[in-house]
């Protein structure tokens, strides 16, 4: 087992280059979430692009601390680490019990607040025709009529709406933020297990700096 003083700094730097590349994934799925729903108010979903901001400014916070050793930037590195665990975990695990009505409702919040402009360009991505069924409230389907219905279709023809077509979307960037910020959150907790290891371990090199 790896129970020496370099290979404890050696595993803590490796994982918090991991943990930068783990930020940048966070940041990604959480553009992704929020592009793929488009009108959609998900506050969760922005939850899990602050964690991954978060993660990279601690990144580098325990790299420093990692490289010299530092007792002072370890403790703070190891106590915001462990409050980033706990909120990433939260948040993930909201992100994974969110029911679908619950995903309707924010997708039909967001639609009332976006403007005529955003609902347009739902309307022309999902070859689609206001909210739901009984919605008045969006702007004329007639530049997208034609795409969901071709020439020699019936007059009867119409777009669907677009909360069908919007749910699958939604539910996906949901599940997708939930899995990844839950299954990277359990790194962070190894993270801490090893800083508090880390900390105490005596640098052979000896010197002042070894317990700053």
């Amino acid at each position: 087992m790896c129970g020496g003083f370099s290979c404890s700094k050696n595993a803590l730097i490796a994982l918090n280059i991991l943990y930068i590349m783990v930020g940048f994934l966070l940041i990604s799925v959480g553009v992704y979430g929020r592009a793929a729903s488009i009108v959609t108010n998900l506050p969760i979903v922005g939850g899990i692009l602050a964690c991954g901001i978060i993660l990279i400014l601690i990144s580098i916070l325990g790299l420093i601390g990692s490289a010299r050793h530092h007792q002072v930037l370890l403790f703070f590195y190891m106590i915001i680490l462990f409050i980033l665990f706990l909120i990433q975990f939260s948040i993930a695990c909201s992100c994974l019990a969110v029911s679908s009505e619950q995903q309707q409702q924010f997708a039909e919040e967001g639609w009332n607040k976006v403007s005529n402009k955003v609902k347009e360009e739902v309307q022309n991505t999902f070859y689609c025709c206001g909210f739901n069924s009984t919605s008045t409230d969006h702007p004329s389907c007639d530049a997208v009529q034609s795409l969901c219905c071709p020439t020699n279709s019936p007059t009867s023809c119409s777009c669907s709406p677009c909360l069908p077509k919007l749910e699958d979307v939604i539910d996906y960037a949901f599940k997708l933020c939930g899995g990844i910020g839950l299954f990277f959150s359990f790194t962070e907790f190894v993270g801490v297990w090893l800083t508090v290891r880390y900390r105490n371990q005596k640098d052979p090199r000896g010197g002042s700096s070894a317990f700053l």
